[in-house]
């Protein structure tokens, strides 16, 4: 069974937008492939400039990721100067409104006079379409982002609230290509906001998209049947995963700065025999850890794999590098592609390895 559309794959992170245009009709080598600056770190150097000119801004658009933008916020306003925001872009900031206007920003007004305004979201898509107009190609038939999603929280723990996701992720079965929404739970505000921007689109986590596309590595889906512990080093979260065939049996997550190589070697011994509990991940700062109810008969995860922009952390403690079609940085990209084409019916890449 073959696919013949094609499909732009954008794995959105705090650093980088990571891009793959698959053609059908092309070798995935041969195919468009581009790093980026990410959309928030784009708009940071904005709200930086603005605050360099000592001039107001106005926050314009859709829910976005937050981190180096958010932060551009907050520096931008203890410098002294103006904020005003719409209520959806400025869910960015927090998801409590109240808590967004303590802040200092003024919600439900225009952008005062002589204010940048700065519109917020995490897919451009003029932009893109110029990028490939520009190389003679057409606008692509489906639209599959990776972006992380902490929920909808205005009151509680989003570390806590992200995490509980992943545990009913793990009770429905744990299989990766369920990660792949044309609707997301309602919850999940971010995704929702990005199927707004895109034409004909799919949405997946960022760091479960990086694990599925690790999965494209001959060597790694050579483990998949005797068990692998899958790593993403994200540049802000860590997620491992426990896999065996294509179901998560287990998930870890913690922020990538808050570890170093000993204590992710600790933390991943742990999760990967099974007796590590979230609550100790969640004291450590982390999100937590949770484990597949239906556990494999036999538990054994003896392999290991790494991928993400901060794989060098796990240099010389002997776990494997993954890099499908020779690309670490388009892991997530041929994770959501995989997962297209497995909720398609369609077994890729073709013939089993890239």
């Amino acid at each position: 069974m073959s696919h013949e559309k094609t499909i732009i794959a954008i794995d959105v992170g705090s650093g980088t937008q990571d891009i793959l245009f698959l053609d059908p009709a092309r070798e995935v080598e041969n195919c468009l492939q581009m790093v980026l600056p990410s959309p928030t770190s784009l708009l940071a150097r904005k709200i930086s400039q603005a605050r360099e000119k000592r001039i107001p801004i106005h926050l314009a658009g859709n829910l976005m990721g937050g981190g180096p933008v958010a932060w551009a916020v907050r520096d931008h306003l203890r410098s002294g100067l103006a904020v005003t925001a719409e209520p959806e872009a400025a869910l960015t900031l927090h998801d409590d409104l109240s808590k967004v206007e303590e802040m200092g920003v003024r919600l439900n007004q225009g952008p005062l006079p002589g204010a940048m305004v700065i519109r917020m979201g995490d897919v451009e898509v003029d932009f893109l379409e110029g990028i490939l107009r520009r190389v003679g190609l057409e606008s692509p038939d489906i639209w599959c982002v990776a972006v992380q999603d902490h929920g909808h929280q205005p009151k509680g723990s989003n570390r806590a609230f992200r995490f509980q996701h992943w545990e009913s992720f793990l009770e429905k079965g744990g299989k990766i290509e369920d990660a792949l929404y044309s609707e997301p739970p309602h919850y999940l505000t971010r995704m929702t906001s990005v199927l707004k921007q895109i034409p004909n689109g799919r949405v997946m986590d960022t760091g479960m998209a990086a694990i599925n596309g690790a999965l494209c590595d001959p060597w790694v889906a050579s483990k998949l049947e005797e068990g692998i512990m899958v790593v993403n080093l994200g540049n802000q979260h860590t997620l491992a995963a426990l896999i065996l065939g294509e179901r998560a049996f287990g998930l870890f997550e913690h922020h990538t700065g808050a570890l170093s190589p000993p204590s992710l070697v600790k933390w991943l011994e742990r999760f990967r025999k099974g007796d590590l509990s979230s609550q100790e991940v969640m004291e450590d700062g982390g999100h937590g850890c949770a484990y597949n109810p239906e556990s494999p008969s036999t538990w054994n995860f003896p392999w290991t794999a790494v991928t993400g922009p901060r794989r060098q952390m796990a240099r010389g403690l002997g776990w494997y590098m993954a890099a499908p079609f020779g690309n670490m940085m388009l892991t997530g990209c041929f994770g959501l592609v995989r997962a297209y084409m497995k909720s398609k019916g369609i077994h890729w890449p073709q013939g089993g390895e890239p």
